[in-house]
């Protein structure tokens, strides 16, 4: 089994079983920090991953950290024993990413990347965002890329549909029509 495909599996159990008890948000919370704990510190990154650290003491690390936390989901305590037990905590980036992409599908939220030829301003980026939410049936969040090659328009990746509308595809399709007539 893949890493990913071992992570997604980690994720989707955790959305189930946090779903069911409405705890949603506070997982997401909780798993994000102690993620972010971990790529804060290089050498408990490290240390998850190391392969000649006994389980036992990578577990009672978890349960120190778990502790020093104070309230932290008991969804999200028993995932990083379960993956401590496992020799699994290197993972815990892709599981947290799993479980991102796992809530943003269910809050219907699609990441979708713009690249336009200069900055656009609050309102384009409003009308732009709400125009592909309304193209995509759900929430938009928008990451934004400056590239003047493009010269004007606008290109939208959602998942994986491409839209293209900048000039320099515009000027693609003229050469390409100009070549067919001749």
């Amino acid at each position: 089994m893949t890493s990913q495909t071992m992570s997604r599996r980690y994720a989707k159990a955790l959305f189930d079983v946090a779903e069911r008890a409405g705890t949603l948000d506070r997982v997401e919370r909780d798993l994000e920090s102690f993620r972010a704990l971990v790529a804060s510190h290089a050498e408990l990154g490290r240390t998850f991953e190391n392969a000649t650290i006994p389980l036992q003491k990578k577990r009672a690390i978890v349960d120190a950290l778990i502790g020093a936390a104070g309230d932290m989901s008991d969804e999200v305590k028993r995932l990083l024993r379960l993956l401590a037990d496992r020799d699994r905590l290197p993972a815990i980036s892709h599981v947290a990413d799993a479980f991102q992409a796992r809530l943003r599908e269910a809050r219907k939220i699609v990441p979708a990347e713009i690249v336009t030829a200069v900055p656009l301003g609050d309102a384009r980026r409003g009308a732009l965002t709400r125009a592909l939410g309304k193209a995509m049936g759900g929430q938009v969040t928008l990451t934004e890329r400056v590239d003047p090659e493009i010269i004007g328009g606008v290109v939208a990746k959602v998942g994986s549909l491409v839209f293209d509308g900048s000039v320099t595809r515009q000027i693609a399709r003229m050469k390409q029509r100009l070549g067919e007539q001749a």
